[in-house]
């Protein structure tokens, strides 16, 4: 039974560490293409980050798996920490990048981000330094990690709550997604991100294991899932995060990760399974092991890649489910568009074919352009040809009864006085589908001899062919030109695809500050009534002030927050000198605003101690909320003042 565990525990330990070699080339091959098509969007550099920190851990676990001294391995698990200690200010970053994305701008969490860096270089450097987060066990028995230090708590505390804070500020900018493609990409994003603080936290510090196999078995399974599940969401995340900034159509971004990950990631993770999980092959085949990897190990590179040329159809499909035909159609264009050299390789392919047919030494092919004749194909001497070329009028050439337009698609008769001889050639016009006009000109040496009525007709047939080749090439070239006019504004509609929609709030009014103005006493009632929380507040034209601009950096960049304190400032210089008094005329309007506004007492309760009634206490409130119009009036005028120079 206990030989069955320890095979049981070998060949688990073999596959995780095939996982996570798996990852960490997953990762890295991640940042690379990320990085590689989306450098300047600031989503793709912070997730390029997270995934570099994810990778130096799973690239620990593969080392010390490896390591065979312990000095090796206690210096590659703190290695780790170098992803380890960083992975929650990357969370924090990547976060906030997708929340300035979003619109969700915050001076604050910016700061939180700096924060968590230099946090991480503490932790970093108290982990290479000390065992105050760390220490070692003296010796790796079984599975090799360190133990937990004094202040690994502080750490695990602090790597929670920096998790926590990134998928709240995730959740925040789904909620304002509003096209269902960026809805679900968030959604993808929401749910895969605990990924990165499942691969990295680490675990066995907070576990005391006993050294039985069977528990070891159990905590290798759990490595398992946890590993495989980390591969697929980390791919999720990569997938969702592909889009942003991206120009190209979703479906080449599609299209071209997808290949990207079966060719690169896919591949690389069999070849690693290959050499990872190959058994001693001496005993059972009588060759070294390195002498089996390399045949296997290149035989299986090319077998991965006919399967995936042969599936591509098929993954195609899959990909281009809604524009199927569409895109049948597009890359059988592709296959069949005439460049300029596939145009030239035909012509010379027909022209060799007549010289050959009619056994003639020579012979050439010119189009007709704006500016002449252009020499296109030759056989032959290309002195000759030009020399024939440059006398040529081919517009001149008039149509004959033979050449007269067929009802039923292109027809062709030559004969001897369809011919024109010059130098030494016989020349034979080239014309469009309807006959009327001349594309071009094809010239072969003339001969002594007439044609027979089987070279006739080959010959009719071969400058068919030249003929629908230079059609079908004037006609790409049309399209060309008018593609090359709309260039710019189908790029413009690409970006205006790829603008991600997010829930805005709407514009707040402008405001005249003027006390006398009934619109911006109002303002100031509205402010006053939801002092302390509300639509009133936050979205009050007073925000637009400059006194409350300059309160903005006492209040960590939030407008309600400066608003509400440059609102209490403004009541409190109303407040006269002295004790106060609720009997005392002087104190009258400013006991109105604190009890009502600040204090936010029962109306009743605020006429019983200043004995008076309510109708009078609400006039009394007004002249109240006058008199904290004109001072905040006071307060924009100081602000807007210029300060002299020191």
């Amino acid at each position: 039974m206990s030989l069955d565990v320890q095979f049981v525990l070998r060949v688990l330990s073999s596959i995780n560490l095939t996982v996570a070699s798996a990852i960490v080339l997953t990762a890295f091959s991640l940042v690379a293409y990320i990085l590689g098509h989306n450098f300047r969007n600031a989503v793709a550099r912070a997730f390029s980050l997270l995934l570099l920190f994810v990778a130096v851990v799973y690239c620990g676990d593969v080392m010390v798996a490896n390591a065979e001294t312990l000095r090796a391995i206690e210096g590659w698990l703190r290695f780790q920490w170098l992803g380890i200690a960083f992975v929650p200010a990357a969370y924090l970053h990547f976060s906030d990048a997708l929340a300035r994305t979003t619109g969700i701008a915050s001076q604050p969490r910016r700061t939180r981000v700096l924060v968590g860096y230099a946090l991480g270089v503490l932790t970093l450097t108290a982990v290479l330094s000390s065992d105050l987060i760390v220490r070692s066990r003296g010796e790796y028995p079984t599975l090799a990690y360190l133990q937990a230090g004094p202040l690994f708590w502080v750490f695990a505390l602090y790597f929670v709550i920096a998790t926590l804070t990134g998928a709240r500020n995730i959740q925040q900018a789904r909620l304002r997604a509003l096209t269902p493609a960026t809805r679900r990409r968030m959604t993808y994003l929401a749910v895969a991100f605990v990924a990165p603080a499942l691969g990295a936290f680490p675990y066995l510090l907070v576990a005391s294991l006993p050294p039985d196999p069977k528990v070891q078995v159990v905590l290798e399974s759990l490595l398992f899932v946890g590993n495989v599940a980390v591969s697929l969401m980390i791919v999720v995340m990569g997938y969702a995060v592909a889009y942003f900034g991206a120009l190209t159509p979703d479906r080449v971004i599609k299209h071209s990760l997808i290949h990207y990950l079966l060719r690169g990631p896919f591949v690389g993770t069999c070849v690693l399974a290959l050499i990872l999980l190959t058994p001693d092959t001496e005993r059972l085949l009588g060759l070294p092991r390195e002498t089996f990897l390399v045949f296997s190990v290149t035989g299986l590179i090319v077998v991965l890649q006919v399967l995936i040329n042969v599936s591509k159809p098929f993954i195609d499909r899959l990909i281009y489910r809604q524009d199927r035909e569409e895109i049948l159609w597009l890359q059988e264009l592709d296959n069949r568009l005439l460049t300029s050299s596939d145009l030239a390789q035909v012509l010379e392919n027909v022209l060799t074919a007549i010289c050959e047919q009619l056994r003639v030494g020579g012979g050439f092919v010119a189009l007709l352009s704006g500016e002449g004749l252009r020499l296109e194909a030759v056989c032959g001497s290309p002195d000759r040809a030009l020399a024939c070329m440059r006398n040529l009028k081919p517009n001149g050439w008039a149509l004959s009864s033979s050449d007269a337009p067929a009802q039923n698609g292109r027809r062709l008769s030559l004969r001897r006085d369809n011919f024109r001889t010059e130098n030494g050639y016989w020349l034979i016009p080239l014309r469009s589908k309807d006959r009327q006009t001349v594309l071009g000109v094809l010239g072969m040496e003339a001969r002594i001899y007439p044609l027979a009525e089987e070279e006739i007709a080959s010959l009719e047939k071969m400058v068919g062919q030249a003929e629908i080749a230079l059609e079908d090439r004037l006609l790409q070239q049309t399209v060309f030109a008018a593609l090359k006019q709309i260039d710019p504004e189908i790029q413009q509609i690409q970006q205006w695809r790829t603008e991600p929609r997010y829930a805005t709030a709407p514009p707040i009014p402008s405001l005249r500050v003027d006390a006398e103005a009934a619109e911006f006493r109002q303002a100031v009632k509205d402010a006053l009534s939801q002092l302390w929380g509300g639509p009133k507040l936050t979205r009050n034209p007073l925000i637009q002030l400059r006194a409350v601009n300059q309160a903005m950096g006492d209040s960590e960049g939030n407008p309600a927050k400066a608003l509400r304190q440059t609102l209490i400032q403004a009541v409190e210089m109303l407040r006269p000198e002295g004790e106060r008094s609720f009997t005392a005329p002087d104190w009258l309007l400013y006991n109105i605003l604190e009890m009502k506004f600040i204090q936010r007492q029962k109306t009743s309760d605020i006429a019983r101690k200043l004995a008076m009634s309510e109708s009078d206490l609400y006039r009394k409130q007004r002249v109240a909320i006058e008199e904290v119009a004109k001072v905040l009036v006071a307060m924009e005028k100081e602000a807007i003042r210029p300060r002299p120079a020191p």
